[in-house]
This record gives C-alpha cells, sequence and structure tokens, in this order.
C-alpha cells in the first residue's frame, strides 16, 4: 500500500501545485478565511467521507477517514490562514488581495494534505484504523483555532498527531526534525500607565508617566539578564511605546505594548512572576496606576521524544528518491499554535525544506519577498505519507 500511495502522490504533483497557486492568490486573514475553509470543503463534496465544517472558534474542518480495518486513530494538521503583508514577489500567481498575503507556507501545507487525504480516502479499505485530517483556521493570530479545536473535544480520540512546516532552512528534499522544546511560547502584553500631566516648567506638579514608562522598559530587561537561567531562553520584546504628546507637556498617561517568548514551562513561570513583580513596583516607586493585560497566547511547543525519533527512523529508512537528507534541526524562536495540540496528545511537528533553487540567502517566513521551491509540496505530502503508513503499519 505505500507503494501505492506514493505513485498516487508522485502523478498528482501538478494538482498539488496548482492548488497552492490557487491558494496563494486568494489569501485571506485568520478567523476570515471563508473562501478558502469554502474551497477545501468543496474539494472533500461526494467522497465517500465524514466532513466537519466550522470546527472551533472559526472556519476549522476535520476530514475523518475511517478504514476498513481496526487500529489505531491518527490526526494530521494543515493550517491555511494568511498574513497582513503586502507581497513583494514577482509570481504569476501573486495575491490579489491587496495587503495579504501567503508569507508563510500555509498553502503549500493545504496543497499537500488536500492531495494526501484525498490519496488516502481512496485507499481506506486497506487503512488499520482513522485517520483525522485537520484543516486548521486562524494559526497565525491569537487566541489561534488549535485550541479551540483540542476543546471541541473532536480530537479527544487521537492517540498521536503529526504537522510539518515548510522551512527555507534548507533545499528541497531535506526533512528536519527536532526532538523536545522545538518553538518558543509566547505571551502578548499591554501596560498602561496612568499618572498626572503638567506643564513642562512645572515638573514638581506633574507626575511624568513617560518618565516611569521608561523606567519599565529598561527594568524588564533584566528578567532576562538576572532572572532566567543562562541556558534557557527568553525575549521580551517591547514593540509599541505610545507616549506621543505635545513638546512642553508632562503626559498623564502612556500604553506600552509587548510580547514575551520563552523556551519552556519553567522559563515561562519565571518571566511571569518577576513582570508582574516590576509592574507592581513600578506603582509604588513612581506613584502611579497600572493597567496590566497579560495574555499567554501559545505555549512551548514539545515534540514526543519517541515519535520525534519514530519519524526520523521512518524516513531515514524509506530510501525514496525524492527525500534526500533527514537531520536535526536547531530549537527554534517562532511560535505556533500546534502546540496545543500537543500539550495533550503525543506526537511531533517537523520540518519540510524550502529554500528556492538557485539561491542561497532566502527570505525567511512572514518576509514580503518569502517564496517556495514548489518541488517542497510532494517532499511534504510524501514525508507525512510515510509517517502515515508506518504508524498505522499499513504496509
Amino acid at each position: 500500500m505505500r507503494n501505492e500511495l506514493m505513485q498516487m502522490l508522485e502523478e498528482r504533483e501538478d494538482e498539488m501545485i496548482e492548488i497552492r497557486r490557487n491558494l496563494h492568490e486568494h489569501p485571506e486573514l485568520s478567523f476570515r478565511e471563508e473562501r478558502t475553509a469554502a474551497y477545501i470543503a468543496n474539494f472533500y463534496k461526494e467522497k465517500d467521507v465524514e466532513v466537519e465544517t466550522n470546527v472551533g472558534n472559526g472556519h476549522g474542518i476535520i476530514v475523518t477517514i475511517k478504514g476498513g480495518l481496526p487500529g489505531k486513530t491518527m490526526g494530521l494538521r494543515a493550517d491555511f490562514d494568511a498574513l497582513p503583508i503586502k507581497e513583494e514577489t514577482d509570481v504569476s500567481f501573486k495575491s490579489s488581495n491587496e495587503g495579504v498575503m501567503h508569507a508563510c507556507g500555509h498553502d503549500a501545507h493545504t496543497a499537500y494534505m488536500l492531495i494526501l487525504a484525498d490519496c488516502l480516502i481512496q485507499l481506506k479499505d486497506n487503512i488499520k484504523g482513522t485517520v483525522k485530517i485537520i484543516h486548521q483556521h486562524a494559526e497565525e493570530q491569537p487566541p489561534g483555532g488549535a485550541k479551540s479545536i483540542m476543546d471541541s473535544g473532536k480530537l479527544d480520540e487521537l492517540e498521536a498527531i503529526f504537522g510539518i512546516h515548510v522551512l527555507p532552512m534548507a533545499k528541497a528534499g531535506t526533512v528536519g526534525y527536532h526532538s523536545g522544546y522545538s518553538f518558543n511560547g509566547r505571551t502578548y502584553f499591554k501596560l498602561r500607565i496612568q499618572a498626572s500631566g503638567g506643564h513642562g516648567s512645572s515638573p514638581h506638579k506633574a507626575n511624568d508617566a513617560i518618565v516611569a514608562g521608561s523606567y519599565f522598559v529598561t527594568a524588564v530587561q533584566t528578567i532576562i539578564s538576572r532572572r532566567v537561567a543562562p541556558l534557557a531562553t527568553g525575549v521580551v520584546t517591547i514593540g509599541s511605546f505610545d507616549g506621543k504628546g505635545s513638546f512642553n507637556v508632562i503626559k498623564d498617561s502612556i500604553e506600552i505594548e509587548g510580547d514575551i517568548r520563552y523556551s519552556n514551562d519553567e522559563t515561562q513561570a519565571v518571566i511571569d512572576k518577576e513582570f508582574h513583580r516590576i509592574v507592581s513596583g513600578l506603582e509604588g516607586l513612581f506613584g502611579v496606576t497600572c493597567e496590566l493585560t497579560y495574555t499567554p497566547d501559545y505555549p512551548p511547543l514539545y515534540n514526543d521524544p519517541e515519535l520525534t525519533a519514530f519519524v526520523a527512523e521512518t524516513l531515514e529508512g524509506v530510501k525514496d528518491k525524492n527525500i534526500t537528507e533527514v537531520k536535526e534541526f536547531p530549537r527554534m524562536a517562532p511560535s505556533d499554535d500546534f502546540a496545543y495540540y500537543l500539550e495533550k496528545i503525543p506526537g511531533t511537528y517537523f520540518f519540510i525544506g524550502c529554500t528556492p533553487k538557485g539561491v542561497t540567502d532566502p527570505y525567511f517566513n512572514h518576509h514580503p519577498k518569502f517564496d517556495i521551491d514548489e518541488d517542497a509540496i510532494l517532499i511534504a505530502a510524501k514525508s507525512v505519507g510515510h509517517v502515515a503508513c508506518s504508524y498505522l503499519d499499513m504496509d
């Protein structure tokens, strides 16, 4: 069956590329993916499979492929939202939605998954167990789609879950993996500091919110340098300091926004505690009032070591002509809400090289000029297909 599946995927590579280009030309932002969700649902129309739409807090879709033989239940996930980025590539299928772009490869994720799912549907009589295809909305914008899909209870029976992400860290043909904590967790914050304004000539009659905010910006960096363990990873980013006013007026209030990244749950706990301590201290030190919004959105992504080793061994052992290298990738700083699945279901999130041909310094995901080698789409389909075959023992 494995050989039959791989042959089917190879024969449908052009269709995968066509789907990817269609989606790329019509990108939609998180929670607004009406056309994309309809396109996906329509793809499964009249196929002998169970399709559930509007799963979770948006346009999530779950397709359940029940095999003809008893066995395990596994999940395969692909996301399908785009980003608020103005595209700067030269491709013929450039975004027709001004200011919105598939700059992270979710179009490729969806393209490979649709064709892989269709092939599995055609072969389902020989499948030992059940495969749930998770077409997930809103990965890019917190609170994301993954947590709500998990909370729906529709994945409770999964025994394992797998997903991939295209990354221009290697050429097409390379598959990467990383065991344990692999992506950082992330928290959003907004701090409003209320003081009392006044005339620039009379600072003693006012209380300057900008001074308090400036102290805060410096102080929170000491969390990383003096509270987080040296071998752990943490970042506090001040993305916005809104203190604009008149040159001769002491500001009475400001707003500061940013995000926090952390490599594991222990580091998150340290940063959370110290961040709140500094905000509380700011009130006492400067006599201001602080209103803090502090929202952890995506947890650190933890790849199950046993299943990660299983994926690596599987892909190293299949000797597939399209998979030329399987290697360990480093832990990475971005965040992904696939982490929510992995909090409750053993699984792993691995990586497909997609550096465009002839390019030595590729634009990374989320760049206006991000592009992929479309050979990576077939490699994604075959890699996940091999993993599914081995996990369900479908040979």
